[in-house]
C-alpha cells in the first residue's frame, strides 16, 4: 500500500512539473493568450462577444477584433474602447487579448482589439500609420457593431501605450486618415515608454534607430494643452520602462496646460497592471475601476478635466 501511494505521489510530481514547464512555454510564446484562457475560464465570457474580426491593409497583422455585449441586447450606441498591445513592436497578436474585452464590455463599452505591423515591417512610422488606421476604421465603421464613432478612449500597453500616446499628442497621424486628435474623447497609457532618447534598449534600437532625427519619436515632445485628456497607469517595480517616462511626459502636459492624471501602484511591476484587468485578478486590483471610471468621464464630457478614481493603494501625483 505504501508503495503505491509513493507512486501516486511521484506521478502527481510529475504531471505538476510537466504542467508547469508546459505552462512556462506557453507564456513564453504567448502570455497575453495564457492570460486570456485563465479569465475565461475563472471568470467566464461575461456575456461578452466577438463581433467581426476584420483585415485593415494587406498585411497579416493589420487587423482587429471588435468585441460587444450578448447580440440580444438592444439599447443605445455604446462608448468605445480601442486597446493596442504592446510586445516591443516585435510581438503581440489583437486576438490574444480578449480578457480585455472581458474587462470593460461589462462596463459599457463595444471593445476594439487593435493590431499593427511588427518587427522589421512595422519599425517607425509603420507602427503609428497603422494605430492611426485602425481607429480610422472605427470612427467610420463602429455604428455596424453598436458603438459611437464620437466617443472613442484609446488605450495601451507598453509599446501599445506609445502608440495611443502619440495619436492623441502628434496630430499629424490621425490628420493623415482624415481625423485630428478632437476626435478622441481620452487616452489611457499603461507603462509606455514616452521619453527614450537615447535608444539603448534592443527593442528601440530595432524600431527607432533608423530615425535621424530621434526627438520627433518622443511622445514627451507633442506635449499640448488642446490633447484629450490621458490617464497614466505604471508600477513602481517596474524594471523595463523607467519612471522618468511617466514623470516627464505628466510633467510636460502640466505645464502646457493640458489635462493628466496618473496612477503609480507600488509593488507592481511592469506587466502587473495588465495581469490586473483579468480574473481572478480583477476584483483585487484597482487597475479596471480606474481605467473604467477615466474613460465614462471622459467620454461623458469633453470640456471638464475627467474624474479618476485612483486606487487606495495607489499614489497619484
Amino acid at each position: 500500500m505504501l508503495r503505491i501511494i509513493l507512486w501516486t505521489l511521484g506521478g502527481l510530481v510529475i504531471l505538476g512539473v510537466i504542467a508547469a514547464i508546459a505552462l512556462q512555454i506557453a507564456i513564453s510564446r504567448d502570455g497575453p493568450w495564457v492570460l486570456s484562457t485563465v479569465d475565461r475560464i475563472t471568470g467566464g465570457n461575461r456575456d461578452v462577444f466577438p463581433k467581426a474580426l476584420i483585415s485593415t491593409g494587406e498585411h497579416a497583422q493589420q487587423k482587429l477584433v471588435v468585441w460587444g455585449p450578448d447580440p440580444k441586447e438592444g439599447g443605445d450606441a455604446r462608448p468605445v474602447l480601442v486597446f493596442v498591445h504592446g510586445g516591443g513592436w516585435r510581438s503581440g497578436d489583437p486576438e490574444s487579448y480578449d480578457f480585455i474585452a472581458r474587462a470593460f464590455v461589462p462596463e459599457g463599452f463595444v471593445v476594439v482589439l487593435a493590431g499593427y505591423r511588427l518587427g522589421e515591417d512595422g519599425i517607425y512610422p509603420a507602427m503609428l500609420e497603422d494605430t492611426a488606421a485602425d481607429i480610422a476604421w472605427v470612427k467610420q465603421n463602429i455604428a455596424k457593431y453598436g458603438g459611437d464613432p464620437d466617443r472613442i478612449v484609446l488605450a495601451g500597453h507598453s509599446a501599445g501605450a506609445y502608440n495611443v500616446v502619440m495619436m492623441g499628442l502628434d496630430p499629424r497621424w490621425l490628420s493623415a486618415r482624415g481625423m485630428s486628435t478632437g476626435d478622441i474623447a481620452g487616452v489611457i497609457g499603461m507603462a509606455g515608454p514616452y521619453d527614450f532618447v537615447p535608444f539603448d534598449k534592443d527593442s528601440t534600437i530595432a524600431a527607432f534607430g533608423h530615425v535621424s532625427n530621434p526627438p520627433e519619436t518622443q511622445p514627451v515632445e507633442y506635449a499640448r494643452a488642446d490633447a484629450p485628456p490621458m490617464l497614466l497607469v505604471y508600477g513602481e517595480e517596474d524594471e523595463l520602462v523607467g519612471a522618468h517616462n511617466i514623470d516627464n511626459l505628466a510633467t510636460a502636459i502640466r505645464e502646457a496646460g493640458g489635462q493628466v492624471e496618473t496612477a503609480i501602484y507600488p509593488g507592481m511591476s511592469h506587466e502587473d497592471p495588465l495581469i490586473a484587468l483579468a480574473s481572478p485578478w480583477r476584483g483585487r486590483e484597482e487597475v479596471a475601476a480606474a481605467m473604467a471610471a477615466f474613460a465614462k468621464a471622459a467620454v461623458e464630457s469633453r470640456s471638464a478635466p475627467p474624474a479618476v478614481s485612483v486606487p487606495v493603494q495607489a499614489e497619484s501625483r
